[in-house]
Parts: C-alpha cells; sequence; structure tokens
C-alpha cells in the first residue's frame, strides 16, 4: 500500500493505540484539518466539566476557605506534569506563571549562580521571548550574549545545535547556555544530554526550553542530567490559551540557586508576613505569587491523559506521523517547489515539520480560506504542520496534505491578499 493512497493513513489509524483519544476532545467540524496543535491544542471534553466544577462547587461555595487545599496546586500540578511527561521525580516541578517569566526567572538566577562569568550563549533561531530577555539581562548586567548564526544552512543544517557546534563557542567565562529542546520554527530536536554534559564540563548552566516539546516527544530530565528548564502547556499540552506555564529545577541545584524574583509564595514562612525573605526548602523556593487555580485545573486534566496514554506511545506516533507527512511532501508537494525545512531522523523531530514555499505566507491564508486546513506560518518562508498525537489522526494529516497540494496545483491561493489578523 502506497503513502499516497488514503487508505494507508486509515489503516494507520485502525492500528491506533491512541486512535480512542480523538474522542475526548471537542471537535465541532470533523472536516477540518488541524495541524496546528503545536500552536494551540484542542480542548479537551473533560476540561469544560473540572472547570465549571471549580467555578460552581468550589470558588463559588468555599471562597476564600478554598485556598486551605489550592495553596500548593502549583507543586501538585508540577509532580504531574513532570511524571506524564518531563521524566522528573517529585518535587522539582512547579506549574506557575508563563515561561517567559519563568525563563528570566532561572536564566538570571543561573547567571548570578557563576559570579565574574561574563558569557551568555543562545542560537539566532531560538523563540524571539528568550533572546529578547537574554538581550535584556545582557544590557542590564554589562555581559556578553554570544549568538550562533544557526539560521545559516552553511553553520547548522535545519538551525539544528549540536554538542560539536556549540563547543566552538565554549570557554571558562561562559555562565549560561541556553537553546529549545525542539526548534520552533523548524522543527530541529537538540540532544539534551550532550548539550547539557558539554556545558557543565566548563562550569555553565544550561537552561532549556521545552515549549514546543513538552507532551510530544520523551525528554528524561532526571536521566539527562538536566538542571533547568521551562515550557508551556497549551500546545501538545491541551491545557488551553494561555495555561500557566511550567518550571523544573533539579533537586540538585535548588540549594545553590537564587531566583531574582522574591515572591511572597517563595519564603520559608509564606504567612509570617515578615520583612526579610528567606528563600523556602525545596521547588516551592522558585515560586512568585498566588498560582492560578483555574488555568491549572485545565493542566491537571490535559497531562492526567497524557501520563494515561504515555509518553513512550505518544512520542511514538509523533515519529510515524512526521515520517507520513515526509513521505507525502517527497510525493506531492517537492514537485510544486517546496522545501523540506525539518530533518528526515526522526530523532532530530519533534511533533512537527516545517516546509518552505516563496508564497508560504499567502498559501497559509488560503488553506484556511478555501481549504478547511489550518497550519501556521513562521517568516520568513515557512509552513509548519504538527501531528498532536492524542487529538489528531493520520487520515486528518493525509486530508491536510493532499489539499495542501491540490491547492498550490490549482494557484487557488493566488486569490489571497493578505489577512486582516496580525496572528500567523
Amino acid at each position: 500500500m502506497k503513502v499516497t493512497d488514503r487508505a494507508y493513513a486509515l489503516e494507520l489509524d485502525k492500528n491506533d493505540p491512541l486512535a480512542s483519544y480523538r474522542s475526548k476532545f471537542v471537535i465541532t467540524d470533523p472536516n477540518l484539518c488541524y495541524l496546528d496543535g503545536n500552536s494551540l491544542g484542542r480542548l479537551p471534553h473533560a476540561t469544560v466539566k473540572a472547570v465549571s466544577d471549580f467555578v460552581s462547587h468550589e470558588w463559588g461555595n468555599e471562597v476564600v476557605t478554598g485556598w486551605s487545599h489550592w495553596i500548593d496546586e502549583a507543586q501538585v500540578a508540577g509532580d504531574l506534569l513532570g511524571r506524564a511527561s518531563l521524566g522528573a521525580a517529585a518535587g522539582q516541578v512547579l506549574v506557575c506563571d508563563t515561561t517567559s517569566v519563568n525563563f528570566y526567572q532561572l536564566c538570571l538566577a543561573a547567571i548570578n549562580a557563576r559570579p565574574g562569568r561574563k558569557t551568555i550563549i543562545t542560537d539566532a533561531a531560538n523563540f524571539p521571548t528568550d533572546r529578547y530577555i537574554l538581550d535584556g539581562i545582557a544590557k542590564q548586567l554589562g555581559l556578553n550574549l554570544v549568538i550562533i548564526d544557526n539560521e545559516d544552512p552553511a553553520i547548522a543544517e535545519n538551525e539544528r545545535i549540536t554538542a560539536e557546534l556549540l563547543e566552538k563557542y565554549m570557554s571558562e567565562d561562559v555562565a549560561l547556555v541556553t537553546f529549545e529542546v525542539i526548534q520552533y520554527r523548524s522543527g530541529a530536536r537538540t540532544d539534551i544530554q550532550s548539550v547539557t554534559d558539554l556545558a557543565r564540563s566548563y562550569g555553565a548552566y544550561v537552561v532549556w526550553d521545552a515549549s514546543h516539546a513538552t507532551g510530544a516527544i520523551e525528554m528524561n530530565f532526571d536521566e539527562c542530567g538536566v538542571d533547568l528548564a521551562v515550557g508551556c502547556t497549551y500546545k501538545y499540552g491541551n491545557a488551553g490559551p494561555g495555561s500557566p506555564a511550567w518550571l523544573y529545577v533539579n533537586k540538585r541545584v535548588q540549594k545553590e540557586l537564587q531566583v531574582p524574583i522574591q515572591g511572597w509564595f517563595g519564603n520559608e514562612d509564606q504567612f509570617g508576613m515578615g520583612p526579610h525573605f528567606e528563600k523556602a526548602e525545596g521547588i516551592r523556593g522558585f515560586q512568585i505569587a498566588s498560582p492560578s487555580i483555574i488555568g491549572i485545573r485545565g493542566v491537571q486534566i490535559a497531562f492526567e491523559m497524557i501520563e494515561e496514554a504515555g509518553i513512550d506511545v505518544i512520542a511514538s506516533k509523533a515519529a510515524i506521523g512526521t515520517q507520513m507527512m515526509i513521505d507525502l511532501f517527497d510525493e506531492w508537494l517537492a514537485p510544486l517547489g517546496y522545501t523540506l525545512l525539518t530533518s528526515r531522523n526522526p530523532k532530530e523531530r519533534g511533533g512537527h515539520i516545517s516546509i518552505g514555499h516563496p508564497d508560504a505566507a499567502k498559501i497559509c491564508v488560503a488553506l484556511r480560506k478555501f481549504a478547511n486546513v489550518i497550519p501556521d506560518y513562521r517568516t520568513p518562508n515557512a509552513i509548519r504542520l504538527a501531528i498532536a498525537p492524542l487529538p489528531t489522526s493520520y487520515v486528518e494529516v493525509w486530508d491536510g496534505f493532499q489539499r495542501i497540494r491540490d491547492l498550490t496545483e490549482t494557484r487557488q491561493y493566488e486569490k489571497v491578499e493578505g489577512s486582516d489578523s496580525r496572528v500567523t
């Protein structure tokens, strides 16, 4: 059976151990090919009930007395998320704040733990927020921000960072190294352990941003010796738009690090309301303020589902699904002028692939307008296409690629003049 036969995808669905999870999500249009779960995951039915029950039966009935059992939910949800998707033992993850706030907290904590060192290393293809925050920290503290130009194909293939590439920039002056686990644009996957080991050999900390990896691949933080990481929950995590992010601090470094934003939740005697901040023991010492309980309920539902399904099974489906995408790309899209911007090696990618086209921006708008396909566009010429292993079927991916082919062959996208939305 050929990959270009729809029966190929139907057979994959028939044998998919995760097939039953699709019915657990709100899907109002069964004809829609939603290939943007790497940006925002679908809504689980159970989340609707969980949030409604919280509003009606907890907040509504308990009011302020509810804090007696809400107060540590950032830690409880963190343990669940770490266990389900990060390979992290209890007491190392908090579900709190935003990825950006957590990134700032951990990066500055790592830098301050290496006094006298003046260099920070990241890459040009890193997510903009991370680069902007690092630039601000560097200017504030007078540090040297080194940016590896991995957007240059002569330096890095598909933007992928390797330990061999990083070593050219390492020295005893480096305090912090920070990369994405999965590059947001190209989908390239960085080898966590080799990069972590290299940076540690120079005495530097690594802060990993796992936003585009959480809930799609296995990361095994504890096993790989990761010190610090952050990420979001609303992509493959399916926890909802703007849902709380998470941070990971390995137990062996928790005492060494001091967060720059000293909030009352991180104070040892939180309700003593004293004049001085004394960092709490354990992971709570990295928490700033009151957790978003409504948001955390969405995280709990989503990651209970991920834990039940098994991150190894989820990662396997992501690998199979992205391989099918690449095979369909070769058969249907390469002849139409598209280029593949993601590695063909399944160990070097996650849950999405990226394809390039000179008219990518128009094509993305046209796919939504004319073909009932939702991808997303990233400058300068990339179309990102994802399989979210729990809600996305293989045939949904197959149909989406067929529609991309047909829309491109007919040049229907040329009818698009632009989009009235600044969201791409």
